[in-house]
């Protein structure tokens, strides 16, 4: 059976895409997806390339035509997101395209319009099907697209019969990141033996716990403060959560992001064994 396993971490910056790409990597079948459609990384390291190139289109705004407004002020007396203006412009930020507007106004002047608020693409990497996206500038629905990829990428697997979907799952607490996390039958928290990092872990922690999806935690750079690590440790236990490994502390890591390479690709030795141990009991689990 295809198991969807989502990556994700509290902060941008613990190493989440390091360790997705070397599981993309080291996985034998699987689909990929980059659900971190603010600041995608991801492809930096599997280099795709683009098959299918799709608009994605997110609620409608609406648009008051001055030629035929009549300015008699009912589309602002019902508008419960002060969306428009006293001169009748609509802001397309606080505008949630509920229609009522366009419903009210006695003369026809207020149209919805399709926003459109970003791209996706399939691709093809040597490690196989890729999908990723786009998202425009200042939109506010990755939620939303983080949806649509998640779909495909889950489409893609059923249909070509592949075992895993690895979603490189966005940072934070926000709608994305439950986007991300819905369905998936594994969450694997990466963090980082900072107080921050641990504080992130935690919140991270009790957001997975209301999806009931069997949790584990992967620590970076272990190695930079064993007392945080203990720390961690600790807050495992206390929320039945497995730690599923270590990865220390490397100048190496760093060196195979400049050749965007996935870790394991650059280098056989210590990280990368840490992370080849943490995609094993990952399976086995």
């Amino acid at each position: 059976a295809m198991k969807q396993i989502t990556v994700i971490s509290g902060k941008g910056g613990t190493g989440k895409t390091i360790l997705t790409a070397s599981f993309a990597a080291l996985a034998e079948s699987k689909v990929m997806i980059d659900c971190d459609v603010d600041a995608a990384d991801l492809h930096l390291l599997l280099h795709p390339e683009i098959k299918e190139k799709h608009e994605f289109k997110s609620g409608r705004t609406a648009r008051i035509d001055k030629k035929l407004c009549q300015e008699c002020d009912k589309c602002i007396e019902v508008c419960r997101f002060n969306a428009i203006s006293n001169d009748y412009i609509v802001d397309p930020v606080s505008c949630e395209g509920c229609e009522l507007c366009g419903y009210i106004c006695p003369a026809d002047a207020i149209e919805m319009e399709e926003n459109k608020s970003g791209e996706w693409f399939i691709s093809d990497t040597k490690y196989g099907p890729f999908v990723h996206a786009k998202l425009g500038i200042a939109e506010e629905n990755s939620g939303k697209l983080v949806a649509k990829i998640r779909q495909v990428g889950k489409e893609i697997a059923e249909n070509e019969n592949l075992e895993y979907v690895i979603i490189d799952g966005p940072p934070g607490i926000g709608c994305p990141v439950f986007a991300s996390l819905t369905g998936a039958d594994l969450a694997i928290i990466v963090t980082e033996p900072t107080l921050s990092g641990i504080h992130d872990m935690k919140r991270v922690a009790d957001v997975v716990k209301h999806f009931n999806i069997n949790t584990k935690v992967v620590v970076n750079k272990y190695d930079l403060n064993l007392e945080n690590t203990k720390l961690i440790e600790t807050l495992c236990k206390e929320r039945e959560i497995e730690m599923v490994g270590y990865i220390s502390f490397s100048q190496v890591v760093i060196e195979s992001i400049e050749n965007a390479l996935p870790l394991i690709e650059f280098t056989g030795d210590g990280v990368s064994k840490d992370v080849i141990n943490i995609w094993h009991k990952i399976i086995h689990s």
